[in-house]
């Protein structure tokens, strides 16, 4: 069934990986009811066709250790697709992150494959072969899993030898395998999967612009993030965002104030919850007046800018399909706002390849020295002040 569950068979595995060039990695996990992510399965499989495995990440006993050994190896290319949930695991499980990664997402939107492509649909591309689906919502956590909850499984590292191999010469073959360099850098950082409970408030979308509220919603999400970390339950197990809203509005001194709140009953308010939830906000409430948090940066007026907006998308659009690259891995709406408003917005699209594929043509655009012109059913560049075009 080519599932391991054993060490010494995992041990046996790994060694005959260790020669490998590349691996490719994936797993199955839940988080419908934990905060952090549950691994289930962990599916490997080396350029061989018969070195492939399942392992059981749930077996009693299994040591993980040489498997683990594989991904810190520098001279082994980890290969996912749509890495950054896996990534995140690895990262929680062991505090490190494989590396060097190739996630193949990534390369098939620089290769022309479109937006996000999933990966049935760039293995149906790549290879011809159709992935069943079936299989999918399955509970990965139940054992035993069934020869075909093993077979999809599988399946989403085998076929992605292929997508590898074939991605990364067409990469090596246009000159773009530095395209990925920053995607792979963000992806194998650390602080990309550092949660910290103080900057929790930070992701609640309030309006308010009360700085004393806002340092009680501070407070308040970060006793909630260390709450629902320590129980590994999902946040919303712990206080609805809604209720951290109401709470940091009213802001309760007594249990009885406290069981007054939206949701919050009499026996909450009078136990170990309720202690904390009166404890964060008094927290809230002693915060010197200097140390206030301060509201977010009001995103500027975007008046007037509309048309320019549509030039700009109509450039990017024209440029991605010339280069056959995906619109979303140049620049997104927000950053075509920035642009719109900045000549030096910090945005990835005024730097680097990204520069010389859209960022300079829509400074030029921005600034009059060329215009988009029609001929026939082609959109074109044009120099102002000059004949032709570009």
């Amino acid at each position: 069934m080519n599932l391991i569950a054993d060490s010494a068979e995992l041990q046996a595995f790994c060694a005959r990986l260790a020669s490998a060039d590349f691996i490719t990695v994936d797993t199955e996990f839940l988080r419908d009811s934990t905060y952090w992510p549950k691994l289930c399965l962990l599916q490997v499989a080396g350029p061989e066709e018969d070195d492939v495995a399942a392992v059981d990440t749930l077996a009693e006993g299994l040591d993980m250790a040489p498997l683990l050994a594989l991904f810190d190896d520098p001279k082994i290319v980890k290969v996912l697709h749509s890495a950054r949930q896996d990534m995140e695991i690895f990262f929680h499980m062991t505090g490190r992150l494989p590396a060097p990664i190739f996630d193949t997402q990534v390369a098939a939107m620089v290769c022309g494959f479109g937006e996000s492509v999933g990966y049935d649909t760039l293995v149906r591309k790549m290879t011809g072969a159709q992935i069943d689906k079936s299989s999918r919502f399955t509970d990965w956590s139940r054992r035993p899993l069934a020869q075909r909850q093993l077979t999809y499984a599988l399946a989403d590292v085998t076929h992605l030898r292929k997508v590898y191999k074939k991605l990364a010469r067409r990469l090596e073959k246009t000159g773009r395998a530095s395209w990925l360099d920053e995607e792979m850098a963000i992806l194998t950082s650390p602080e990309t999967y550092r949660l910290e409970p103080e900057e929790a408030w930070k992701r609640l979308k309030t309006r308010s612009n009360d700085r004393r509220y806002l340092a009680v919603l501070r407070a308040l999400a970060t006793w909630r993030e260390e709450e629902a970390q320590y129980r590994d339950v999902p946040r919303g197990r712990v206080l609805r965002d809604e209720q951290l809203f109401d709470i940091a509005a009213h802001r309760p001194t007594s249990e009885e104030e406290l069981a007054r709140s939206r949701g919050i009953n009499r026996d909450l308010a009078r136990g170990r919850i309720g202690k904390a939830i009166l404890e964060a906000v008094t927290k809230g409430l002693e915060v010197p007046d200097d140390d206030l948090p301060k509201p977010p940066p009001k995103q500027q007026s975007t008046n007037g800018i509309g048309p320019l907006m549509d030039l700009l998308k109509v450039m990017l659009k024209l440029r991605c399909e010339e280069h056959d690259v995906a619109q979303k891995l140049i620049a997104s709406s927000s950053d075509l706002e920035q642009i719109a408003t900045n000549d030096d917005a910090d945005v990835l699209a005024l730097r680097g390849w990204r520069f010389d594929i859209f960022g300079r043509d829509a400074l030029a655009l921005k600034h009059g020295t060329v215009a988009l012109s029609a001929s026939g059913n082609k959109v074109l560049v044009v120099p102002l002040g000059q004949s032709g075009n570009t």
